[in-house]
């Protein structure tokens, strides 16, 4: 279904999927595929989007740049438009032409009539390059030294408990107080008992690798957004892992995708929440800089405690339990009741969560940017000649934001945040600086990874 609104046209996805598909009861799959994915071109062994497939395959056989004038950038004189085929960017809606728009709504109108298309061919699971094949199975040995400063780290004094990646690659004193996924997987900081890992582009394989040896046949659940072909490719990943089952996130919404990236992480001590910015793939813990926050160890309630016993001054708890619930899964229903069973009252943080559907009402304060809007209006401080202050928004990809920048950017974006204090008045569209960084050519050229 074809619908226009303020922010241009968009679809709505008809449920389209089997009963099978549907199903929360997502085991390992037993069937193998096809040989002929053996003969396809060599691609990244975990599903993802075309952008991310289109950048593996420029890893494979990376831009060789061999005039070394360009040490700074020079405007193209003409802008050509790009394929969108290949090129691993997603044109918004803004870039196009009205003829390309045009092409692009049938194509969208035809998928909802269920017009015959293109098979999509899957992922090949048979082989992979070598570049990519090193850097999974690169050790990360950690000294007895640095897992000191690792604990001291994580259970200091810090009370919002930020902290970011490890990156490979730079001097070690850039890397202080950064932390890998095998330091948060670590048995210093408990007994593992199952983990449950949220994302959105996950290598079954590269993730178990990760855990502890004697954690690696615990219960993991995968929630994923991941449909058709690239949700068996997942599911065939995990079929050597007798102890992996699947959730897969519902979304309605043809452009929408599961991008929530968490762990759960069940202790024999306790219960972890972890919420980071990477992928579950090496090449976002090897040399990207990302975000983790990492909670407090949980203890649990008592036995006979209040429903509303173990929650934060920031209602940490009913909040992750609501974006929790919002799944409408089974199985995540077992990792709400062991919430509410533990204590999560040292959180200092608030969380901020994003679920698709339309919302009304307070409802729409739930969620997203305008949650963010009602969080700084009751605990920011209003800022002396706030208007001057700019915003900084800083990206790596950007998607449509409007017919112009008035429609939203300006308006429902910019005043949310802007609203520190409640009594702040709303300001003019545009009143405020708003400053978009993202990478130019040079900072890609000149990244640790290149033009890869």
């Amino acid at each position: 279904m074809l619908q226009e609104g303020a922010h241009g046209k968009w679809t709505v996805s008809s449920s389209d999927e089997s009963a099978e598909e549907n199903s929360d009861s997502e085991k390992p799959c037993t069937s193998s595929l096809s040989d002929t994915a053996c003969d396809r071109t060599s691609g990244p062994q975990y599903p993802c989007s075309e952008a991310r497939k289109a950048a593996h395959k420029r890893k494979a056989s990376p831009l060789k740049l061999a005039d070394k004038s360009l040490s700074t950038e020079a405007p193209p004189a003409v802008k050509q438009r790009p394929s969108q085929e290949g090129s691993g960017w997603c044109l918004s809606s803004s870039d196009e032409e009205p003829e390309d728009q045009q092409k692009h709504d049938h194509k969208e109108t035809v998928k909802e009539e269920k017009y015959d298309v293109p098979e999509e061919h899957p992922l090949n699971l048979c082989k992979d390059d070598k570049l990519s094949e090193n850097l999974k199975e690169e050790e990360y040995n950690v000294t007895p030294s640095e897992a000191q400063d690792i604990w001291d780290l994580v259970t200091g004094g810090d009370p919002f408990r930020f902290f970011l990646t490890k990156v490979s690659g730079i001097e070690q004193n850039y890397n202080s107080g950064a932390l890998h996924i095998k330091d948060i997987l670590s048995p210093l900081f408990g007994t593992l008992i199952s983990s449950a890992q949220f994302n959105y582009c996950i290598d079954v394989g590269w993730l178990v690798r990760q855990y502890p040896q004697e954690f690696r046949k615990k219960p993991l659940l995968i929630v994923h957004g991941e449909k058709r072909e690239s949700k068996a490719e997942l599911i065939a990943q995990a079929r050597p892992y007798e102890n992996i089952s699947f959730c897969q996130a519902k979304l309605d919404i043809a452009f929408g995708t599961h991008h929530t990236k968490m762990m759960l992480l069940l202790y024999e001590e306790g219960l972890r929440v972890v919420i980071h910015t990477s992928n579950l793939i090496a090449e976002d813990w090897h040399q990207k800089t990302q975000g983790i926050w990492l909670s407090p160890l949980y203890p649990r309630l008592p036995k006979g405690a209040s429903g509303t016993a173990g929650e934060s001054a920031t209602n940490f708890k009913s909040d992750l339990i609501s974006y929790l619930a919002a799944y409408n899964s089974p199985a995540l229903k077992e990792w709400i009741d062991l919430i509410q069973e533990h204590d999560l009252s040292e959180t200092r943080v608030y969380l901020l969560g994003s679920t698709p559907g339309r919302y009304q009402g307070s409802d729409k304060e739930k969620w997203g940017h305008l949650r963010l809007r009602k969080l700084l209006k009751e605990h920011a401080v209003s800022i002396p000649a706030q208007e001057s202050w700019p915003l900084v928004g800083q990206f790596s990809s950007i998607g449509s934001m409007g017919a112009d920048g008035s429609k939203w950017l300006c308006s429902e974006f910019q005043e949310s945040l802007v609203a520190a204090g409640s009594s702040v008045t709303t300001f003019r569209k545009c009143d405020v600086p708003i400053h978009l960084v993202y990478p130019t050519v040079n900072n890609v050229r000149q990244s640790l990874e290149g033009y890869p």
